[in-house]
């Protein structure tokens, strides 16, 4: 599977919350929990995947397209 995302967004993500989106793919490559996130209209369907990543447990927003899995999001999972 090939992952994307927008360049702006993994800095933001970056400097906020200390994970590069560079690095999350490697979480699905474990084991996971995937739920789908519908708590709000975003037009498109997203999905909140909880896995590890360097130790830690971490949440990752994103969506699947055709030819990809975009990632919106990614940080330190504190409510499960």
């Amino acid at each position: 599977m090939e992952y994307k995302w927008d360049e702006a967004k993994r800095l933001a993500n970056l400097r906020k919350h200390g994970i590069d989106f560079t690095d999350v793919p490697a979480v699905f490559d474990g084991d996971i929990v995937t739920v789908e996130e519908d708590r709000y209209g975003y037009g498109e369907q997203r999905f909140v995947t909880f896995g590890l990543l360097q130790g830690r447990v971490i949440a990752v927003v994103h969506t699947e397209r055709e030819d990809c899995t975009r990632i919106i999001s990614a940080r330190k999972a504190t409510k499960l």
